[in-house]
């Protein structure tokens, strides 16, 4: 029976691409290896490599929402609403639209990848859901609703150690990650095109919750 269903899902993942298209892949997976394989010679690349467990759970769709929802509970300030509104909607945004991707590209993972949050649209590899996270982040808080100029440089170098990680601990290939790059600079624009102003984020905070901002006031 388990026989029967690997041929099944051999017989679905062959799907036929453009020659073009074949070469391009190959030449991503192969150039991955040696990237990675040259890379992991530097300490302090090994070094990210060893991070790499804790930058991708910083990362992870999931607990990103859950700590918004934290935050947002436990900062109650009505001039914050506008933010952390925008930033919720831009979250939303970048999972919905990278579950649509992989669903419909359906490229598989490096063949020795074992992330253990491989499952549903997750399992597929392009684009990376994390590096277009990082990405987007990193544009929010530095061009949409900019943190302190102190803060520029960690938070850029997080965006891009997520990134660089996702290579080294082989849960990606090279355009996977160059394409959730782009995608989150992309995904900052669009947001900044559907930005929700003071007032809506207020009403939206609302709507949320009763206990939040009534008619200019916090609390009850």
């Amino acid at each position: 029976m388990s026989e029967k269903k690997n041929e099944d899902l051999q017989k679905e993942d062959k799907r036929q691409l453009p020659p073009y298209l074949k070469k391009i892949l190959a030449w991503d997976v192969e150039l991955t290896k040696r990237f990675v394989s040259f890379m992991l010679n530097f300490v302090s690349v090994r070094s990210v490599k060893n991070h790499g467990r804790f930058l991708e759970i910083s990362c992870h769709g999931i607990i990103i929402l859950v700590l918004w929802f934290i935050l947002t509970w436990m900062i109650d300030d009505p001039e914050l609403y506008e933010m952390q509104i925008n930033l919720l909607i831009g979250l939303l945004l970048d999972i919905v639209i990278i579950a649509c991707i992989k669903a419909a590209t359906r490229r598989h993972r490096p063949s020795f990848n074992d992330d253990p949050f491989s499952i549903g649209p997750d399992k597929f590899s392009f684009p990376s859901g994390h590096a277009s996270r990082a990405v987007f982040m990193a544009a929010f808080f530095t061009l949409l609703s900019p943190l302190p100029m102190i803060f520029w440089p960690p938070l850029v170098a997080w965006a891009t150690a997520v990134c660089f990680s996702r290579l080294l601990m082989y849960r990606h290939h090279i355009l996977d990650v160059l394409a959730g790059a782009v995608l989150g600079l992309l995904e900052a624009f669009l947001l900044s095109l559907l930005w929700c102003d003071r007032e809506t984020s207020l009403g939206i905070m609302k709507w949320i919750s009763d206990d939040k901002y009534v008619e200019g006031q916090t609390g009850i």
